[in-house]
């Protein structure tokens, strides 16, 4: 993975995004949209993954479009972030768009080294996901999750439930006691990422004050449980 650093590297609140080229194309605009939306100040690390659908899989899952299926490298990607979290002081938000949204959010529940989540359109269709959410303690404080108002008007059978799934995902985030918010983006998946992404970290930055942490997985279990 390659790291790129944007904002202010002594910032109290340090913002971590898993990208990919085409999230690396509009990241200076994402970042000028944050300061746009919160005085606050921030580090963004843009975290380059090699191979999306297997870095940021929870677990393996079949492909929904195209041939490439879904791996199971999520983990592997978390232990690589964790070596950036090192300034007790600071205060740590994970975030990104699609399934960068979704791999947050599996992070929420695998280790406490965040206090939020910023989940902009995350692939929360992503089979066996909102049961795994429900089964497990989430524990980040404060969740954002965000979707845009025509992804879930697909004929793709699997995407076609990601309304679905985001409300019932807001629902159990809500009944676990985060402080969360699901907003309604106009638009199709591919509309505005960079603002959208944007929006869900400023809403955290806002709720967030610089705190220590601890630097542990909270959970051995990988995959889904039955």
């Amino acid at each position: 993975m390659t790291v790129f650093t944007y904002g202010n590297p002594d910032a109290g609140i340090v913002l971590i995004q898993p990208v990919d080229d085409h999230d690396m194309s509009v990241i200076d605009s994402e970042v000028r949209y944050i300061r746009e939306l919160t005085d606050k100040e921030f580090s963004l690390i843009a975290v380059k993954v090699e191979h999306w659908n297997t870095d940021l899989s929870p677990w393996e899952a079949p492909a929904v479009f195209g041939n490439e299926g879904f791996g199971n490298g999520a983990a592997d990607t978390l232990a690589e972030i964790m070596k950036l979290i090192n300034d007790p002081c600071k205060a740590y938000i994970i975030g990104g768009y699609s399934l960068a949204g979704l791999f947050a959010l599996w992070v929420a529940v695998r280790t406490d080294l965040f206090c939020g989540v910023a989940a902009a359109s995350p692939s929360v269709w992503f089979p066996g996901f909102i049961d795994y959410l429900e089964d497990h303690i989430v524990h980040a404080e404060t969740v954002y999750l965000s979707l845009g108002d025509k992804e879930e008007k697909t004929r793709n059978p699997v995407m076609s439930k990601v309304g679905e799934c985001i409300r019932e995902g807001y629902k159990c985030l809500f009944e676990k006691g985060c402080d969360c918010t699901l907003e309604w983006n106009s638009g199709n998946h591919f509309k505005e990422p960079d603002l959208r992404t944007a929006k869900a970290f400023a809403w955290v930055m806002e709720r967030t004050v610089p705190h220590g942490h601890k630097s542990c997985f909270l959970s051995d279990d990988d995959s889904p449980e039955a």
